[in-house]
This record gives C-alpha cells, structure tokens and sequence, in this order.
C-alpha cells in the first residue's frame, strides 16, 4: 500500500516562559520524535491518555501550528516545507472534524453557509457548489429543511454530522478525527462511527481517528499506534495489538478495558504505579519507566527506538519479548 501520510521525527516543544520579559526558561515536549505511516485507505487510529500528544500531531498533520522539528510527507510531499499558497492547494485534500461539534461550528452561520464557506475560499463555482451541498447532505443522512438551521436549532449528532460534512464536502484523500464521538450520547456515537465507515468506503478517504476510548479505536481502526507522554510506544494492526501486544504500557491499557463477556472478567489487569510525570521535565531513558513493573536499568537510562519485531508490528520497549502478557490479554483474539 502507499502511505497518504509519512511522519519522519516529528518533534513538537511548546515554550514555557516566566516573567514580565517573557524569558523562555523550558519546554512542553508535547511530541517527541515520532515516525509513522498512514497508508491510502486505512484508518490509523491514535490512542493515549490526555497529555500524550494525540491531539497536538493531529494538528501537525495539517499544519495548523508548526513543528518544532521533523517531516510531515503528504502524498510524497513535505508540507513544512510549503509555502502559504502551495499550502492552502493542499489543504484542498484535507479535512477534520473536532471533538465538541457545538463549538467548532460558528453559531451565526447556517448549514448551508457552514458548508458553503469552504467551496467559496476554494473558488468552486457556484452551480458545482450547490450540487455538493445538496449530495453531501444526503451522504451524512440529513435532510435538505436543515439546510437553514443554525447550529443551536440541531441535536448533538446532526452537529456532528454537519462537522463531517463541511470536513469532506471539497473530496479530500486525509481527513482527521480528533475525538469525534466522545462529546456524544452512547446511542449516536454508534451512528457515527457507522456513518464514518460508510462515508470512508463512498469517498475512499483516509483517516486518522484520535480517542482515549480503546473499544471505540478498536471498532474503527485496521492499524493502532499507542502514545504516551509525547512518545509511540507501539504500532501495530488492531486485533493483532489486542491479542499480542508487547509494550507493557499498551498491555495495560488493553486489559484494563471493559470486557463485556462474563467468563473473561477475571483476567488479570497490568496495574502502573503513580501518575504520568511532568511533560516539562520527562524521566530520562524510556518515559515509563518509573511506572513500569518490569523496568531494568537501561530503561532508566537509555530511550529505547521503534523497532519493527514482527511484520507491521513496531514496539518501542527495550525488554520486547522478555516477558509473558498472556495472562493479562486472554479472550483477546482475533474475529
């Protein structure tokens, strides 16, 4: 497969500065040299807890802030290297749909000028505007009277809907997902996630889907890459990460999860130690490490690399392979 997306030690430190000079004194290692492919067609989907980054290189990905190092490739070409104009022709081929559809949608504008705005700012004609408009309604299951409602007229899903809509209305190949369903009822989250799939198969679109909720990555998602602080810890093909994970941060996560079948609640859950440290001042060698039950010596000093051990199956561990988890991912089986 071709990669859409090719992230190359992308780093992106936030500067903290102090006094009435404003004198920068240390950074937020928001991202921390991460590397990863999205492939035409996939979804990648982005898990971790708040903090970890997911959030910071969605926005890297279609440069909505600059980073502070590294490549962003779309399509073969690095777009931090573009200019405004070559950047804004790129941007044609991208989308993203926020977490909180009530505040990303401006409260003064109608469906139809939410949806109308970006045709224009790209120079689409009139007539061919109209036509999309009218398909992509019809493609996210609204109805044309909501047309001339303003974002506080419609439910929490037609927001959310109307988001996705204005994300793909201009046919791009990348759209991001930044928390799409998790502002939403259980029962919509549901229709949303199939409404994605659908519009992914209608449109070929690739996705990058961001959440903290494993079982909602899970049912999207063909590949997973697993943040913390700043740093992958993990990529690999869904179902195989479920039942074969090697990172024990990522075994954590996975056996810690709600497990809807009764005969497997007694597996074992991977408990971590303490809280996440300080983004500003990170522990040395891998960051886990004053977490991890299974930590050596060389975790504390020496970061271990994302390393491919099985085919499409990277890990960032320096102990890959040492150590039995299948106590704590039993029942996690692929089909």
């Amino acid at each position: 497969m071709r990669a859409v997306i090719q992230v190359k030690n992308l780093k992106k430190y936030f500067p903290i500065v102090k006094g009435i000079f404003k004198k920068r004194y240390s950074y937020i290692r928001a991202v921390d040299d991460v590397s990863f492919p999205i492939e035409m067609g996939e979804t990648f989907g982005l898990v971790g807890e708040s903090g970890s980054g997911k959030s910071t290189i969605a926005r890297l990905l279609l440069r909505l802030i600059e980073p502070t190092d590294g490549g962003i490739l779309f399509k073969g070409k690095d777009i931090t290297k573009l200019n405004k104009e070559e950047l804004r022709e790129v941007r044609k081929n991208m989308g993203i749909v926020f977490q909180d559809p009530a505040s990303s949608l401006n409260p003064r504008n109608t469906v139809y000028d939410t949806l109308l705005r970006p045709l224009k700012l790209h120079g689409i004609p009139k007539d061919e505007g109209e036509e999309r408009i009218h398909k992509i309604m019809k493609s996210v299951n609204l109805g044309e009277e909501l047309l001339g409602r303003y974002p506080h007229q419609l439910s929490g899903g037609q927001q959310q809907r109307v988001s996705i809509a204005r994300a793909i209305i201009l046919n791009p190949d990348f759209v991001v997902l930044d928390e799409p369903t998790s502002a939403l009822d259980v029962s919509v989250q549901a229709q949303i996630l199939n409404l994605l799939l659908d519009l992914q198969r209608e449109f070929r679109l690739t996705y990058l889907f961001i959440s903290h909720d494993l079982s909602v990555v899970r049912y999207i998602s063909d590949r997973i890459g697993v943040m913390y602080l700043g740093n992958l810890f993990e990529i690999a093909p869904t179902e195989k990460l479920y039942s074969h994970a090697f990172h024990p941060y990522t075994v954590g996560l996975v056996s810690s999860a709600p497990i809807l079948n009764p005969r497997l609640r007694s597996r074992k859950k991977l408990l971590l130690s303490g809280e996440p440290p300080s983004l500003i001042n990170p522990p040395s060698g891998c960051p886990l490490h004053p977490r991890c039950p299974f930590a050596k010596p060389i975790c504390k000093e020496k970061k271990p690399r994302l390393i491919e051990v099985e085919e499409d199956h990277f890990v960032a561990c320096h102990r890959t392979g040492e150590i039995d988890f299948s106590e704590f991912l039993r029942g996690e089986h692929v089909g």
